[in-house]
């Protein structure tokens, strides 16, 4: 009894596991801070850029996208990042998993006071606070290829502001830059906790989300 017990167990904790969020960079989130005072040109970002999510639970995922309405960023030297700013249209959310049967109800369900509350809170910002130079940290076993910073910033989303911390690579010419980054939030942090209760069994919604962008800003 006590092995078939055991079995069932394991079995328990593999299914739980599947569909975890994927591997990536794990942002540290604090309170917010102060704004990065801004020096340089400015380079500006524009509306046809997105950034991606992906949300997990034991039997699947759901990936989607958001619109980056604007934005800038600050170069001082035509080498060094000073500061910056995004802004994300949270009406304009598409969902982009292959199976879009569900899509337009999973849209729905998302912009809802259960998640964004789009009505209420209808864009997200994200604005630096600090530029660093990346140094290796060997508490985060998964490193973005290529990282050339670390990048702090206030994100507001659904009207609570945390400040992130997270690796990105940088790239930055005389006409434009370039930010790549792939990290995990959780999402609880900004009072997103609809479904977070492991006793939902296959309802179960994980807090980690993956947020993942390649931006370009020109002059």
């Amino acid at each position: 009894m006590k092995k078939i017990c055991s079995l069932s167990l394991i079995a328990a904790l593999v299914f739980i596991s599947c569909n975890s969020a994927p591997e990536a960079d794990e942002a540290k989130t604090e309170e917010q801070k102060e704004v990065a005072v801004t020096e340089g040109e400015v380079y500006k970002v524009d509306s046809t850029q997105v950034a991606q999510f992906i949300g997990t639970k034991p039997v699947g995922q759901h990936q989607g996208t958001f619109n980056v309405t604007g934005g800038e960023f600050f170069v001082k030297n035509e080498a060094i990042l000073t500061g910056g700013k995004l802004t994300f249209d949270i009406n304009s959310l598409q969902i982009t998993d292959k199976d879009t049967s569900g899509a337009h109800k999973l849209k729905g369900h998302l912009l809802s006071p259960d998640f964004f509350d789009a009505t209420n809170h209808p864009a997200a910002t994200f604005e630096i606070t600090s530029v660093e130079e990346y140094v290796p940290d060997s508490t985060n076993k998964i490193v973005l290829d290529g990282a050339t910073n670390t990048i702090k910033g206030n994100l507001t989303l659904k009207g609570v502001t945390k400040n992130v911390a997270f690796p990105a690579a940088i790239n930055i010419t005389p006409a434009a830059v370039t930010a790549r980054a792939n990290f995990n939030i959780n999402r609880t942090d900004w009072g997103l906790v609809y479904g977070n209760d492991q006793s939902l069994g296959d309802k179960f919604i994980r807090p980690e989300v993956n947020v993942s962008f390649n931006i370009t800003a020109s002059k």
